[in-house]
């Protein structure tokens, strides 16, 4: 098949499934049905295209170009087949959880929620494989729109309101600083096109390339660097599955994926090592991950936990790709795709543990892994990766992310992990210790329960079975990794 068309499926196979999901809205389980469908042949044409990017090809798609010089184009590279191949795999599972979840819990506009998850979809491939900023902008800005009527599903004035901190800071800093900055890379350059080595170095001067950096960190909002991360506590009012989007599938992703991809294509190594003064990322980035976790070890409530966990983890892509080394680089190009299959896996966790037995607090959780042993063996896995202990694919990435931290001999990268590993323990293990060692309270309202419906047990098993996948053979996401820094 033309590599050209792969591209363009990439984009159409969601967008088509939206519209055929729409369409078949009065018949739940033909639209569900398309729902799977939908998101085994979009992991198909990314399998395919990896195929080809793994054999030394690079697929591209020029489509049009409204402004001369400035084309909406794809062109496929490592770093963007890895975030495709992640997310578009990611939401077979969380398709299937989602049709366990919104049935056993009697969720309202359902064919809405399938609509826009695909579309949310079509947006994060566009993304991904993105040839230029343009491209890479018009995306980021569909992603967020069509993940806002997500955001509020529940309609509640909670959810509005919530909907609201959502898009008021993922719109502001996308057209405030990080739009501002791409017409500044277009004025000063000429070019948008991402390139290997960048395109920025001889082009700037320092001074011009710091206050870049800044706009382009905080610009993309949805790498929820710190003080711009509340729209991502806010947003855990959804509903599980779509916090399982915004944290594992596609909208985090989507904003650290761009972090590393600005970085590597745009800036460029050599060119940020060089770069006096742009340290700052470091120190903010490490101060993240500490704030964060703290935040995380005094939340009693299970999906704040794991909001601030994943504002944590984010900022470890982040401060990996800040060392501006290529080992760490390689470092955080793997923890986005092992942060997807744990977080996913702790997300599900939770949704599995409100349907069945209608928890929501990490008190109210002793005991519950004798009523619902295969959900909290799944938590305790991606609660392992999470933390960075061997057999998890966490611990891949978070070898990468020492080994470039000794490389570059940063002493406050080195303490940043070692202190963060043990907060990340200090809020995951208690939760397990609690599941299977502590008694549960007799007489409870939900004393009785069980595990969650079939298709929601499903669906965290394979994706805990796939962290620990990915510790056993990680030969793939390594490639891709590897041939982001030409290694």
């Amino acid at each position: 098949m033309n590599a050209g068309l792969l591209v363009a499926l990439a984009v159409l196979v969601p967008l088509t499934g939206a519209g055929l999901i729409a369409l078949a809205g009065r018949w739940p389980n033909l639209r569900e049905s398309i729902t799977v469908v939908t998101a085994l042949l979009l992991f198909c044409v990314n399998a395919l295209l990896a195929v080809r990017v793994l054999g030394g090809e690079a697929p591209a798609l020029h489509a049009i170009e409204p402004v001369e010089g400035v084309a909406f184009a794809f062109a496929i590279e490592p770093l963007g087949m890895l975030f495709g191949l992640v997310a578009s795999f990611l939401w077979i599972v969380n398709s299937v959880y989602s049709i366990g979840y919104m049935r056993a819990n009697g969720e309202r506009h359902q064919t809405r929620f399938y609509v826009c998850f695909a579309i949310a979809l079509a947006s994060t491939m566009g993304l991904a494989f993105s040839a230029n900023l343009f491209t890479l902008f018009v995306f980021y800005e569909a992603l967020t729109l069509s993940t806002y009527p997500l955001v509020t599903h529940a309609g509640t004035e909670k959810a509005v309101r919530a909907g609201r901190v959502y898009l008021g800071i993922l719109i502001s800093t996308s057209i405030v600083f990080l739009l501002t900055a791409i017409l500044i890379v277009w004025q000063q350059t000429g070019t948008l096109t991402f390139a290997p080595g960048g395109i920025l170095q001889g082009k700037v001067s320092d001074t011009l390339g710091l206050i870049l950096l800044a706009m382009f960190m905080y610009g993309i909002g949805k790498a929820a660097l710190m003080p711009i991360h509340p729209w991502l506590p806010a947003a855990m009012v959804a509903p599980t599955p779509v916090s399982a989007l915004l944290h594992a599938v596609a909208v985090v992703k989507a904003g650290v994926f761009t972090v590393v991809k600005v970085i590597v294509y745009v800036f460029g190594l050599d060119y940020l090592q060089n770069l006096g003064g742009s340290e700052w990322l470091l120190y903010v980035s490490g101060a993240t991950i500490i704030v964060a976790s703290v935040i995380a070890l005094q939340a009693d409530n299970l999906k704040r936990r794991l909001a601030y966990s994943t504002v944590s983890q984010l900022s470890y892509v982040i401060m990996a790709a800040a060392l501006f080394t290529p080992m760490a680089v390689a470092g955080a190009v793997l923890h986005i795709a092992a942060h997807a299959f744990g977080k996913i896996t702790l997300f599900f966790a939770a949704g599995s543990i409100y349907t069945a037995a209608h928890k929501t607090e990490v008190s109210q959780l002793d005991g519950i892994g004798r009523r619902m042993p295969w959900t909290m063996a799944a938590f305790g896995i991606g609660a392992l990766s999470m933390i960075g202990l061997p057999l998890t694919a966490g611990f891949v990435s978070k070898w990468y992310f020492l080994s470039g931290a000794l490389d570059a001999r940063s002493v406050v990268t080195i303490c940043v992990i070692f202190a963060s590993t043990l907060l990340n323990a200090g809020y995951f293990l208690p939760i397990v210790y609690r599941a299977f060692f502590r008694p549960a309270p007799e007489g409870g309202p939900h004393d009785d329960h069980g595990e969650a419906p079939f298709p929601i047990v499903l669906a965290l098993s394979i994706t805990a079975a796939g962290t620990i996948v990915l510790f056993l053979l990680p030969q793939l996401p390594l490639a891709l990794a590897r041939a982001v820094v030409g290694g």
